[in-house]
């Protein structure tokens, strides 16, 4: 089935970065929109970033514009999200998901597949 598996999660200072990943498989990756959406303990899951099919268009929370980039390789079947100048409020669960429709969506209901997620945790 359909796999999306996600890395490059881990605990890093205030100011610092990294490197999310998200490998797929068994998915036509370059016809599918990928989106990152986190969810910390006792929020609700939220959209991050998304980017089109052929990597030409990204949308940003506007809580990460700025901070966070977004990019695609369907070479690799791959979604990366760069974290810059993290703070403790990026603390959370990272998710990737893939999704069929033409265009970005910030609504978790509307992707198809979802990663198992990685955490991420600023310290202050």
């Amino acid at each position: 089935q359909v796999q999306l598996v996600e890395s490059g999660g881990g605990l890093v200072q205030a100011g610092g970065s990294l490197r999310l990943a998200c490998a797929t498989s068994r998915l036509t990756f370059s016809r599918y929109v990928m989106g990152w959406f986190r969810q910390a303990p006792g929020k609700e899951r939220e959209f991050v970033s998304g980017i089109s099919r052929t990597g030409g268009t990204t949308l940003y929370a506007n809580s990460v514009k700025g901070r966070f980039t977004i990019s695609r390789d369907n070479n690799k079947n791959t979604v990366y999200l760069q974290m810059n100048i993290l703070n403790p409020e990026d603390t959370a669960v990272y998710y990737c998901a893939a999704d069929s429709l033409l265009y970005i969506s910030i609504v978790a209901d509307e992707y198809d597949y979802w990663g198992q997620g990685t955490q991420v945790t600023v310290s202050s």
